[in-house]
């Protein structure tokens, strides 16, 4: 059906329902001589009276309230799906891609996100676990998790957790007949788990700080891996020092299956922040993600 006969078809189901010309009119936003011309045309192209008018009222005659009855549901259906088409268009959904270490996948993360995925079925959301400084770009990624430090210049930078503290631990039967390390440099008599770093393949320098004085130390020792988890199962089954997020070992330290040295050389540091590139328009549901990571002291 052309546009302009469906519109003519809508003015009658106006006219009809509100048996005024006037009140039809004001409700299409047209005048009413041209209301009653369409109807007019209406009638003369279906071959049928549809109205009855006199000078004080308007009604439907006999095939005008059939053609009604007809059309008025169905206008209704059509609205009430334009309306849910449109509501569903301003519903926050899409997927969001994000690349993340893996404590902060597990610890800042997916604790709020699980509280944002069970209001928001709509959205989906794809974690990469990855330790290098990825060119989210590049990658297809929407954003990354990484401390500030690593977040670099040009990129938006929304803090989602509190500051951190690093650790390294080790286990009871580590530790004995071994001396305790009292500074950073007693690291290089220790059997160190180190961390390689994908970026450039180098393994990561342990980094110390105490009163002004900042120290990296490239440890060595027999294990190497390429996440945190893995470096403190290792350090709890005694097989060296593991240096790794403070919230990731308090329950190991609770227990008694891991000892913290070096402690006061373990400064707090800025905590993980969200990162991405300017967006002019970013999606309603990325939107809904920062707010929702976002740290709030």
């Amino acid at each position: 059906m052309q546009r302009g006969k469906l519109d003519d078809l809508r003015a009658f189901v106006a006219v009809a329902q509100e048996r005024s010309f006037t009140k039809a009119a004001a409700k299409l936003a047209v005048s009413q001589s041209a209301l009653s011309h369409t109807m007019r045309e209406l009638e003369e192209r279906l071959g049928v009276r549809l109205l009855t008018r006199t000078t004080r009222s308007v009604s439907p005659t006999e095939a005008g309230e059939r053609l009604f009855h007809t059309l008025a549901p169905r206008f209704d259906e059509i609205d009430a799906e334009l309306a849910a088409i449109t509501e569903l268009r301003k519903k926050p959904a899409g997927t969001i891609r994000i690349t993340a270490t893996e404590y902060a996948a597990d610890a800042i993360l997916l604790p709020k996100l699980a509280r944002l995925l069970r209001e928001y079925p709509d959205i989906k959301v794809e974690i990469v676990i990855d330790y290098g400084l990825t060119d989210i770009a590049a990658k297809q990624f929407d954003a990354g998790a990484r401390s500030a430090e690593q977040v670099a210049k040009d990129m938006i930078a929304v803090r989602i957790g509190p500051d951190m503290r690093m650790a390294v631990v080790g286990s009871p039967l580590y530790f004995k007949g071994r001396p305790e390390p009292k500074r950073p440099q007693d690291l290089i008599n220790h059997n160190c788990i180190t961390l390689r770093l994908p970026t450039h393949g180098s393994l990561y320098a342990w980094e110390f700080e105490k009163g002004g004085r900042e120290l990296r130390v490239r440890v060595e020792g027999q294990l190497t891996y390429n996440t945190t988890a893995q470096m403190l199962s290792a350090a709890a089954a005694g097989l060296g020092l593991a240096y790794v997020p403070e919230g990731l070992v308090q329950p190991h330290l609770a227990k008694g299956r891991l000892k913290r040295v070096l402690e006061d050389w373990c400064l707090p540091y800025s905590g993980y922040h969200l990162w991405y590139p300017s967006r002019r328009q970013p999606s309603a549901a990325f939107s809904l993600l920062v707010d929702t990571l976002r740290y709030k002291r």
